[in-house]
């Protein structure tokens, strides 16, 4: 008989994520006095690491951090090279053919999509920089202590978890294109050309030199130093587009964290570029809703038109903030909701979006004894990113220029200088003003459906987070397409409920597919109670 992992109740702190020895270092950290902000750092560094490919130095970062008194949001996400053009992306893939991806969640229109992998998806990490502005505004700990346990594991190797072990075999099996800008992975990524194995040691003596020189920095060094040109030269000499400059010129930016009301909470996502908004959409359009008093068909039948609807018009505003303007009030109007909601019949429907009026990843979450809390999500996308791996630096850069468009009408174009539309997102809840607690689901396109799922096994089913993570999961894609877990399918008439409504249902047992997630919420009788995945090798920790 197989036992339900149970919840972590820490009279203290908590630490949350996807691989154990990052959460042990997050841990680590809490007990040496560092706070929330540093534990989640000290976690996140480890993260690229032991988990590399979900996540690298070469990506991106999102976080909210809960003070003590009010919320905070950090966008530490890239922009594109200044010499990017839809022109030269249409040129390359006249020449070569563009692969699609899960960027949009099949929304895109048919037609040239941008590439995947190589150079043309590469924008400037941001998670270097990010790890610098979180610490310089919130940490207490010496910056470069919180590099500790990632370089040791980076210079004297660990054994590989399983799950990451699994990832890892997938993303080699499926292999990639071959290219002098590709050269470097197989040498640092692969063992004698395969993937490890679980509990098999693997070191990456190049990465802990590119940490150990960031730490000592304070991120400089991946801006304006050695690392900035040795990612300059490599991209000179391989057909790359990003320079020194446009790593110079890299900042992150600190915004107001939005939300929406839930059964009397306040649920808070990052404003766009993240898609964040598409979680909160169908979140307002669920709130008049007694999901509750439903069963279960129906329910699960609200919750995919709502997400739909959500997505549709994430997928149509969503765009870099600071070149055009995001209709985020607008679409987060209870008025708007209302509407959207009257657009939800007993059948599966094909959404487009709205008219608003205008005005591979990890998730990692902590908390510490004086109320601080973070929820941080960092990745490289797909897995291993651009699969262009730095000579001698042992990461390799992100490919987030995938979720650009190449519609010259559409806000989220390919272009220069900007940031693209970005899948991941962290999450927060509270009521009244009063912090619940952070939480997260990784996943690509399954991220904001992730959220509704987990925010309404929380509210609406009264589950502790370790409840509501394991609650299973069901994921949209595109159309009326429908994926749903083993555990779904065994509810009698569900699945036949389902299709009778029009959904195409299909039972998945593939678990990558419906997201990995973390949640620590504060206990009303003092500290904390804490969830971490099961799908996977997640660990949550606490003292």
């Amino acid at each position: 008989m197989a036992y339900p992992r149970q919840p972590l109740f820490a009279p203290n702190g908590a630490v949350a994520t996807s691989q154990p020895l990052a959460a042990a270092a997050g841990l680590a950290v809490l007990r040496r006095g560092g706070n929330a902000v540093d534990a989640a750092l000290a976690t996140a560094i480890t993260l690229t690491v032991v988990q590399p490919p979900s996540n690298d130095i070469g990506g991106d970062l999102f976080a909210i951090v809960w003070d003590g008194e009010r919320l905070h949001g950090l966008n530490a996400s890239g922009r594109s090279p200044a010499a990017l053009t839809r022109e030269m992306v249409l040129a390359a893939t006249d020449r070569r053919g563009a692969t699609p991806v899960d960027a949009l969640g099949g929304a895109q229109a048919e037609g040239p999509a941008m590439p995947a992998r190589g150079w043309l998806p590469v924008t400037v990490p941001g998670a270097p920089a990010g790890w610098r502005d979180l610490h310089e505004r919130f940490g207490s700990l010496p910056f470069a202590e919180l590099f500790t346990e990632a370089i040791g594991y980076a210079e004297r190797g660990y054994p590989v978890a399983a799950g990451t072990a699994a990832t890892w075999a997938r993303a080699v099996a499926a292999g990639g294109p071959t290219g002098p800008e590709y050269a470097e992975f197989d040498r640092v990524f692969t063992v004698d050309g395969r993937a490890p194995r679980p509990g098999e040691r693997w070191r990456n003596p190049d990465a802990a030199g590119t940490l150990r020189r960031i730490a000592e920095s304070g991120a400089a060094d991946f801006y304006r130093g050695s690392i900035a040109a040795a990612i300059d030269t490599h991209a000179a000499r391989t057909g790359g587009l990003i320079t020194g400059d446009d790593l110079a010129r890299h900042t992150s930016t600190w915004v107001d964290p939005v939300s929406v009301r839930y059964r009397g909470h306040e649920v808070w996502e990052l404003p766009p570029n993240g898609q964040g908004v598409a979680a909160l959409l169908a979140l307002n359009i669920l709130d008049e809703v007694d999901l509750a008093a439903l069963p279960l068909e129906e329910r699960l039948h609200w919750q995919i038109e709502a997400v739909k609807l959500g997505f549709a018009d994430a997928h149509a505003y969503v765009a870099d903030p600071e070149r055009v303007p995001v209709p985020t009030a607008a679409l987060l109007d209870p008025g708007y909701a209302a509407a959207r909601r009257a657009l939800v019949t007993d059948r599966a429907g094909d959404p487009v979006a709205g008219d608003p009026e205008r005005g591979g990843t990890v998730y990692l979450c902590t908390a510490d004894p004086g109320g601080m809390m973070v929820s941080l999500i960092q990745s490289t996308y797909l897995a291993f990113g651009s699969r262009v791996v730095l000579p001698g630096h042992g990461f390799a850069l992100q490919n987030r220029g995938t979720g650009f468009r190449l519609d010259p009408t559409h806000p989220n174009v390919v272009g220069p200088a900007r940031r693209p539309f970005h899948t991941i997102i962290p999450g927060f809840l509270t009521r009244d003003g009063e912090p619940v607690g952070p939480f997260g689901v990784m996943g690509g396109h399954m991220q904001p459906q992730g959220h509704v799922q987990l925010v309404s096994a929380t509210l609406d089913a009264g589950r502790d987070p370790q409840a509501a993570l394991d609650t299973p999961r069901w994921y949209w894609h595109a159309g009326r397409s429908v994926l749903v877990e083993p555990a779904l399918a065994a509810e009698q008439d569900l699945v036949a409920g389902l299709r009778a409504r029009g959904h195409e249902v299909t039972v998945a047992a593939e678990p990558a597919v419906f997201g990995y997630g973390q949640a620590i919420w504060r206990h009303s009788a003092g500290g904390y109670v804490a969830g971490s995945e099961s799908r996977v090798d997640g660990a949550m920790l606490g003292w």
